[in-house]
């Protein structure tokens, strides 16, 4: 673990995610069963520094750019055509009986 102390770590990178730095998801603690690095150190082969360092680059590039693409309704736009389109079957059912008379 020594070799760890000099660069980065996998506690690092976890944390650059959980903040919200890497533009992946929102600034929140993510609490998981086996944190990320955990399995590597139990297996006695600690993930090497000089990764762990590229990956944290490679996730922090653009976290700005990346969180700037995903504004807007996306995909959500089917989602809340659907729920429209159910809403007027739906209301269209009710009224019908009142409509016939």
């Amino acid at each position: 673990m020594s070799d760890l102390a000099h660069g980065a770590t996998a506690e690092q990178l976890r944390s650059d995610i959980d903040s919200g730095r890497t533009g992946d998801k929102v600034p929140a603690p993510d609490p998981a069963a086996a944190p990320l690095g955990t399995d590597e150190e139990a297996a006695g082969t600690p993930i090497p520094s000089e990764a762990i360092a590229a990956s944290r680059a490679q996730e922090i590039v653009a976290p700005a750019q990346a969180a700037q693409s995903r504004r807007g309704l996306g995909a959500s736009w089917v989602l809340i055509a659907f729920v429209a389109l159910a809403a007027a079957a739906l209301l269209a059912w009710l009224l019908r009986p009142a409509l016939s008379i």
